[in-house]
């Protein structure tokens, strides 16, 4: 694992392109916009179900967040609209707004496949430009993702280290990936989400924020092919799945560009991983159902969610 941003093995453009070109499954799937969310199937469903044992129901997402700070820089908003004086009374009625931009740090949310394009190209190849519009996306909507249930994988990077947590800037390769599969007793197989815990809200509450747009812990495009070999179906962190600064030349968020627009695979972006880290550990297990339920918005490019995993 590479521990500064120095460290980090560069990758130019014109590798990413080629590896960009190697893990892309366009063409694969109907409907397409469903993306690797095809992969899982009823029968992935009811061996997930087998993963629950005593039933603890941990849930991943962020309180809403309304607080500004360098990691929440478009902070969501929350109101009370009805204070029980604006029907009649009897019974008195409360009721609040909730807004968000939440394609940021601050919410925990999933990205759908419309959500990030390449050189102009969402998946499958359409033309980012020809279908995103001021009225949504008309293709590649978190609408047309709908619900998943599948096995859950915690990749728990600093209880393999034996550390608090990474350090922002740390990258993951695929041979860290290889080596928590190991060390957690973990298979990571067709149709699995992969999550990656690299505690940073563990850190974030010991030390402070942060702009982790600037500097935090997650994956290397290198560990991208292994992957896209084992054919999952969801990847999701507690940062944003990519590390940064980012390696790549001239390229922010190169994960997100391997996952979204080549692999079809939907992200899920600011997991709270510290409970589930400590109840896979308290369990001695690493894997899990995991239910997202995203928002039915069509031409939404992802969704605040709240997921649960289940062990």
């Amino acid at each position: 694992m590479s521990s500064h941003p120095a460290d980090v093995p560069r990758v130019s453009r014109r590798e990413f392109d080629a590896l960009f070109a190697s893990v892309r499954t366009w063409g694969r799937w109907d409907p397409a916009d469903r993306g690797a969310w095809n992969r899982v199937t009823p029968d992935h469903v009811r061996r997930a179900a087998t993963l629950v044992r005593d039933g603890t129901a941990v849930p991943l997402g962020l309180p809403w967040n309304t607080l500004a700070g360098p990691d929440n820089t478009r902070p969501a908003l929350h109101y009370m609209s009805d204070l029980g004086d604006v029907e009649p009374p009897e019974p008195a009625t409360h009721k609040d707004f909730l807004a968000v931009d939440y394609h940021g740090k601050g919410v925990t949310h999933l990205d759908a496949l419309s959500h990030i394009a390449y050189r102009g190209q969402l998946y499958e190849g359409h033309r980012n430009r020809e279908v995103v519009g001021s009225d949504g996306a008309r293709f590649g909507s978190v609408a047309a993702l709908g619900p998943l249930v599948a096995k859950g994988v915690l990749l728990d990077l600093p209880a393999v280290l034996g550390t608090d947590w990474l350090e922002p800037g740390q990258a993951v390769r695929a041979r860290d990936v290889l080596a928590a599969e190991r060390a957690l007793g973990v298979g990571i197989d067709d149709g699995c989400a992969v999550l990656l815990r690299s505690g940073r809200f563990r850190r974030r509450r010991e030390l402070g924020p942060w702009d982790v747009d600037a500097a935090s812990a997650g994956l290397h495009v290198d560990a991208m092919p292994l992957l896209a070999e084992r054919a999952i179906g969801l990847l999701g962190a507690d940062g944003d799945s990519d590390v940064r600064p980012s390696p790549v030349e001239g390229l922010h968020s190169p994960v997100h560009a391997l996952a979204l627009a080549a692999m079809g695979v939907p992200l899920l972006d600011n997991l709270d991983l510290e409970a589930l880290s400590a109840a896979c550990a308290a369990a001695g297990r690493y894997e899990f159902m995991i239910v997202v339920t995203p928002l039915n918005v069509p031409g939404g490019t992802g969704s605040p969610v709240n997921p649960v995993a289940v062990l």
